[in-house]
């Protein structure tokens, strides 16, 4: 499915109104304005100043909202040439500091970094890259202690993730299954 070649919008914060335009790529897919609306009303109370990490940012539309309401600092991670091009140059107009990373997350994920308080996981669908993804998050210590992590899925899909992910709230809206997670200290 493409829904590229398209422009999405900017909800709310700072940013309010502003446009995302999308190049016209197969796969692209954008999290719809319902389902961002919805996932940052609930993360109203745990977005202002925190480092937050777009993992397969596609568009960015996640990452530049999170901005937009008050995230301290945002890192994208796109692999597709075009849409890390695209991505830059929105940051650049909307005149908004932030690293984009031009990898493939598996190579992103082989570095340390300082742990992030919210995460946004959502991979292109055919590939099916959740589990793998959220365990080398996990295991890695890409999360802060109660980091909230976003999770988007095809709506049947539920993929494995680690114990300690605590299903915060959840939201079936057409074909997507938007979950967020809280991530609790393992134990042992």
């Amino acid at each position: 499915m493409s829904r590229g070649g398209g422009r999405v919008r900017i909800i709310a914060g700072r940013l309010r109104g502003s446009r995302i335009d999308l190049p016209d790529r197969p796969g692209l897919r954008p999290t719809p304005d319902r389902v961002r609306e919805t996932l940052f009303n609930w993360l109203a109370p745990y977005v202002e100043g925190v480092r937050a990490l777009d993992l397969f940012a596609g568009s960015g539309a996640l990452g530049i909202e999170a901005l937009s309401r008050g995230a301290a600092e945002v890192e994208f991670v796109e692999s597709e040439r075009t849409l890390v091009d695209a991505l830059r140059a929105t940051l650049t107009r909307l005149k908004q500091s932030a690293v984009v990373h031009g990898l493939v997350a598996s190579q992103f994920l082989q570095s340390a970094r300082a742990p992030y308080a919210l995460l946004f996981l959502d991979p292109p669908f055919a590939e099916n890259l959740w589990s793998t993804t959220a365990e080398r998050l996990e295991q890695g210590g890409f999360l802060a202690d109660g980091a909230m992590v976003y999770v988007e899925t095809p709506r049947d899909l539920h993929p494995v993730l680690p114990a300690n992910w605590r299903l915060h709230r959840e939201l079936l809206a057409g074909e997507v299954r938007a979950s967020l997670y809280r991530r609790a200290v393992p134990v042992g």
